[in-house]
């Protein structure tokens, strides 16, 4: 009998290829699938918008607030994509 290998959470290549393909998956056509992650990277852009918008002179007097909810909601996107991608990855390194 072969002895079966278990794969740690963290393994290396799992986790680099994870990387990459997490911000492959930040293209719009790829998200539609997951509705939610979608609108909250619809949202991040809109946000970043404004952020970039307020820095030019906007209207709002503290931009600071605009830019931390954009960078908040541009890591919630990089870190489902990037959970994803792990699981993705192990999935294949099982099938493998």
């Amino acid at each position: 009998m072969a002895k079966a290998t278990t794969l740690s959470l963290f393994d290396r290549a799992i986790v680099q290829r994870a990387i990459i393909d997490s911000f492959h998956k930040l293209d719009p056509r790829t998200l539609l699938r997951n509705p939610v992650m979608f609108v909250v990277e619809v949202v991040a852009a809109v946000a970043t918008v404004l952020f970039v918008r307020d820095l030019a002179g906007g209207r709002q007097a503290q931009p600071a607030f605009a830019g931390q909810i954009a960078a908040w909601l541009w890591f919630t996107v990089l870190f489902a994509n990037f959970a994803e991608a792990v699981a993705e990855g192990r999935g294949k390194a099982q099938a493998d």
